[in-house]
């Protein structure tokens, strides 16, 4: 099978039958594309043997200086593809004898204080529905790509809870339980079943069309620039603060994993390290040295 057949079949399956996200889709092109221009011209798929993927991922490490994270990336893409190829029987998986040795960083969640998410919220630059998806981002932790999808149909009759269409084809509730945005979700759908657009989706753009993940990405990026927020602000940081501060506030960590849609705990758990702002707080409260007896 030619290199290009096959990276478009997989990339097919991974879009139609596991539904994962226009984001994915694109980043494993990227990772396909990459190694297709890597490859020798005189090798073949079923010649990629576990020394061709050593030497691959020294020039991403050592020749590239290629983030961690992307390096481990590429390579999962690439394990899903022959893997899926020689499940079809058409070559032998050259991952089965070989492994990715690279340390994971552990890194913390870019999270806002609680003065920055406030400074965005109280912006006269928020309104209408990107106002509501920010709120439904620092309150609910969704993705922002899970925010543009909801349609109206999926808010219960009271608004305080939505169907939410997350990756993997992995449907979840989440709870809206802010009474003030309860009651802007209610308006917001009694106004677009009034309107007859043509769209079903919940939140809409200037021009009636769907909210798209990217114009959400960079209007929060202007607008925190334009409040004096220092850092560059991204959705996701966003959804790190719903978790830290639910965290903080000491919800259990299973709610937290169901809430922000986490097939597994362990990716929850990055959530459990104490900010800079809760350590101060309770170490103040504490007040070690103010609660000795001295002599």
């Amino acid at each position: 099978m030619q290199y290009c057949v096959a990276t478009e079949e997989f990339l097919r399956f991974c879009a139609v039958e596991r539904r994962l996200s226009p984001h994915t889709i694109q980043a494993y092109t990227s990772d396909l594309t990459d190694f297709g221009k890597w490859l020798p011209n005189d090798l073949s798929l079923a010649d990629v043997s576990p020394p061709h993927l050593t030497r691959y991922l020294a020039e991403l490490v050592k020749d590239r200086n290629l983030a961690t994270a992307t390096v481990r990336r590429r390579f999962a893409c690439l394990r899903g593809f022959f893997r899926r190829l020689a499940k079809a029987g058409l070559l032998t998986d050259p991952f089965r004898d070989w492994q990715l040795q690279l340390a994971r960083r552990k890194r913390l969640p870019r999270s806002l204080s609680r003065h920055e998410i406030s400074t965005l919220l109280s912006s006269a630059d928020t309104e209408g529905s990107f106002q509501i998806a920010i709120r439904l981002m620092v309150s609910t932790g969704l993705r922002v790509g899970e925010v543009c999808k909801i349609e109206i149909g999926d808010v219960s009759s009271d608004a305080s809870s939505l169907r939410v269409h997350g990756k993997g084809s992995r449907d979840r509730i989440v709870f809206v339980t802010d009474q003030t945005l309860r009651r802007d979700l209610r308006d917001l759908v009694a106004n677009r079943r009034d309107s007859n657009a043509p769209t079903p989706a919940l939140l809409l753009n200037k021009v009636g069309r769907a909210m798209r993940p990217q114009s959400v990405r960079s209007k929060l990026r202007r607008l925190a620039k334009a409040e004096g927020v220092a850092r560059r602000v991204t959705p996701h940081m966003l959804r790190h603060t719903a978790a830290t501060l639910l965290i903080e506030t000491g919800v259990d960590i299973r709610f937290v994993q169901r809430l922000l849609g986490h097939s597994s705990i362990a990716t929850t758990e990055i959530y459990t390290h104490v900010s800079d702002q809760a350590l101060q707080a309770t170490l103040e409260r504490a007040n070690v040295l103010g609660a000795l007896e001295l002599g």
